[in-house]
This record gives structure tokens, C-alpha cells and sequence, in this order.
């Protein structure tokens, strides 16, 4: 994508909004896009967010009618717990980005499925029924609030896109590059696994050239093992732990110290 390309206003449907998901919908709403929002607590519950941020508030089935985009940024087990038609009405070639990672023993129960080694998006996706994007889940919410930068900037942070659609894939690598982020190609949704969490590329606020050495650096079913220490050393870094001492942390369990 060209530097001083501007993605066109788009029609932009956010479920959840939490760090990662309010964020977006925050950036993407003071790009122009016409932002919808939506969580767990319908119109209202949102409406004070919405107001703030100039995006209109919805329930879910609103927030994506009509959308040219869709980011699902909710707790990984309510994915399950989404209505069954919800994107029934969508079209087929509209991105659905999936934000999510999944936390067993630490936020979220157990997932057999997950735990025997299935790709997180991958299940996500026979969860909605529907071929996702994966995208804005190896960024700190703090990187993505603070650390956006325009393009060419020499300290420009990357984030990882991953699916298998290429039109679909496109559309979301130009809206990573419009919030302030290089977008690099984590190939498709089946190897998406190289940046769920504990994997090299995971919360490092790394470049573009560093972030697509470490996706090519992880190693299959290695990040279970690796999580259980990240938990351990997250322990350590006490309860409100610095930006810097949670990247420095990440960057340290794939480096040998």
C-alpha cells in the first residue's frame, strides 16, 4: 500500500468495547469512518462512549447492518455466546476482524478444543460461522491508545494480519496502516497461531522487518508451555506493571534471559 494512501470512509461495525475494540473505534472514528458500537449492554450502555467518541451506539445486530467492516473485540468465551444469525445478513466479502486471544487458567475457562491445539481463530470462526481476519490481538491496548505513528516514521510498531481472503486482508492492513501501525502479512488463518499469545511476535512492540522474523521464528504448540511462564513472570512484575516493564517481559521469554 502506497504511504499516502487514505482507505476511502467506511461503514465500520465494532462489537465490544473494551481496550483493544473502544480503541479502534475511537482512532477509526476520528479518521471519518462512520463508526456503530455495541457490548453486552445494548444501545444504552454504550451511548456515553458513542457520544464521546462521535460513533453512533447499537446492539450488536445494528452495529454490523449495512457494515463494510466488522471488528469483534469481546472475551474470548463469548464469542460462543454471540447469536447464531447474527451475521447471517452480512455479506460474504465483508472483513470480519477478530481481535481476541484466548487466556486458559488465567481469564478464561478451559477450551478443549483450544487446549488439544486448534488455532484460536480458526475456532473462532466455526464459532460465527463465518471466515475472519485476524488482526490487532499482538498489540498492547496501551501501544495501540499511545504509539501510532504516520508512516515512515522510523519508530513505527507493527501489528500482524493473518486470513485467507486477500481482498478481505488488504481492507484490514489498510486500516492497521491508517491508526498509526505497519501492517505485516502473518499469512493465512491456519497460521495465524504465530501471534496468539506467548508466541515471539505477541505484545513486543517489535518493527515490520522484526515482527515478520519473530512470526517466522514461532514454533508450533510451543506457546502453551510458554504461557505458563509468562503468567509466572507477569506474577512477579506486581500489580500495576509499566508499558515498558510488560514489553521488556515479552521480549525476554524468547530471548534466553
Amino acid at each position: 500500500m502506497h504511504p499516502t494512501a487514505k482507505e476511502p470512509d467506511m461503514k465500520i461495525g465494532v462489537i465490544g468495547t473494551g481496550n483493544i475494540g473502544g480503541t479502534l473505534a475511537r482512532k477509526l472514528s476520528a479518521a471519518g469512518h462512520e463508526v456503530r458500537v455495541a457490548n453486552s449492554k445494548g444501545p444504552d450502555g454504550v451511548r456515553a462512549f458513542a457520544e464521546e467518541i462521535g460513533a453512533t451506539p447499537a446492539d450488536a445486530h445494528g452495529a454490523i447492518a449495512g457494515a463494510d467492516l466488522v471488528i469483534l473485540s469481546i472475551p474470548f468465551p463469548a464469542v460462543a455466546q454471540l447469536p447464531k444469525d447474527l451475521f447471517d445478513g452480512l455479506p460474504e466479502a465483508t472483513p470480519i476482524v477478530d481481535t481476541g486471544n484466548y487466556y486458559p487458567g488465567l481469564r478464561d475457562p478451559q477450551i478443549a478444543e483450544l487446549d488439544a491445539g486448534k488455532t484460536e481463530s480458526v475456532w473462532v470462526s466455526e464459532q460465527i460461522g463465518r471466515p475472519i481476519i485476524k488482526a490487532f490481538n499482538n498489540i498492547l491496548a496501551d501501544s495501540l491508545a499511545e504509539l501510532g505513528r504516520p508512516a515512515g516514521a522510523p519508530d513505527r510498531i507493527a501489528v500482524a494480519v493473518a486470513g485467507d481472503d486477500d481482498a478481505a486482508k488488504r481492507t484490514v492492513m489498510g486500516i492497521v496502516d491508517q491508526v498509526g501501525f505497519d501492517p505485516v502479512d502473518g499469512g493465512s488463518l491456519a497460521e495465524s497461531w504465530r501471534q496468539q499469545p506467548a508466541t515471539p511476535s505477541y505484545c513486543c512492540d517489535y518493527d515490520a522487518e522484526t515482527m515478520h522474523k519473530a512470526l517466522l521464528a514461532a514454533v508450533k504448540g510451543e506457546a502453551q508451555k510458554t504461557l505458563i511462564r509468562v503468567y509466572g513472570l507477569m506474577g512477579k512484575l506486581g500489580p500495576n506493571p509499566s508499558h515498558a516493564d510488560i514489553i521488556a517481559m515479552n521480549r525476554s521469554v524468547h530471548s534466553g534471559n
